[in-house]
């Protein structure tokens, strides 16, 4: 069963913002897509352009933006993977959260971004703080899923844990600069092939509060070839789980993995690694 997926660029946070998200969606489901991707937290202006912190900027758990983007799923009949800044109703904290909701518009999983970046116009730990666990990997939707968000792909240990976990797609919202695109397409590139997983990432489009985001959403097949480089803001691409499992007994795909020895190499590191990179 394959798996055909709209890749959508563009963010919702106008006065307009729930009727662009429906019409963007009805868009994906009628060229043949049964789950659609945004950006990295799609309903938020680029708020780590500073470091100011503003409670509007965040949410409890189901708040509004949630209840928007799972009303505009369902209305389309689609899964979609969206985003909001969520705070913790245990401990208050804020995460830059992914949201995954199937076609009725139920929410399937949640994740916490885990690698935040903190650099001029990405001031990312001055507004929510890293997740403390990797994404599941997700049944439901004819391939298995796994997510991540922005710069986790800049760490290929996860992209490669969801490979040897089972993920077969690996969907990736974005906020990046075009002029740094160079340094994502290679990372992309050799994490599908290493981890053999088609990697998606959907990047916002253009700049921000004086940060120039742009550049780019990508796809590609765990063969390494290029299914989608693109600055339009809706494409569309179909994942076929039996080139995730021809690739799996391939070089590189057959090589062991060696769990047991890169986590003790890793636990040996702990304790003198920077808090953000643990």
């Amino acid at each position: 069963m394959t798996l055909t997926v709209a890749l959508i660029s563009d963010v919702f946070f106008d006065n307009d913002a729930a009727a662009r998200l429906r019409a963007r969606l009805a868009e994906a489901r009628t060229g043949g897509a049964s789950l659609a991707v945004l950006p990295e937290i799609p309903l938020n202006p680029w708020s780590p352009a500073t470091t100011t912190a503003r409670d509007d900027d965040a949410e409890p758990v189901g708040g509004a933006r949630h209840q928007l983007m799972a009303a505009a799923a369902r209305e389309a009949g689609i899964g979609l993977v969206g985003g909001a800044i969520v705070i913790d109703p245990v401990t208050g904290r804020r995460h830059n959260t992914a949201l995954l909701f199937d076609a009725s518009g139920a929410l399937v999983v949640s994740y916490r971004k885990v690698i935040l970046p903190e650099e001029e116009g990405f001031w990312e730990t001055s507004h929510y703080e890293p997740g403390d666990a990797l994404s599941p990997v997700i049944d439901g939707f004819g391939l298995r899923l796994g997510l991540q968000i922005c710069s986790d792909m800049n760490r290929p240990e996860g992209a490669h844990l969801l490979g040897a976990q089972g993920a077969e797609a690996i969907l990736n919202p974005r906020a990046s600069q075009a002029a740094t695109f160079d340094r994502w397409r290679p990372v992309f590139i050799a994490n599908a092939l290493t981890s053999c997983a088609y990697v998606l990432s959907v990047n916002r489009p253009c700049a921000e509060q004086g940060v120039e985001l742009g550049g780019p959403t990508f796809a590609v097949a765990p063969t390494g070839e290029i299914l989608c480089e693109t600055t339009d803001p809706v494409a569309v691409v179909t994942l076929d789980p039996a080139v995730v499992a021809r690739a799996r007994t391939r070089y590189p795909g057959y090589l062991a993995t060696r769990a047991d020895l890169y986590a003790s190499a890793w636990a040996s590191l702990r304790a003198t690694t920077h808090p953000n990179q643990a």
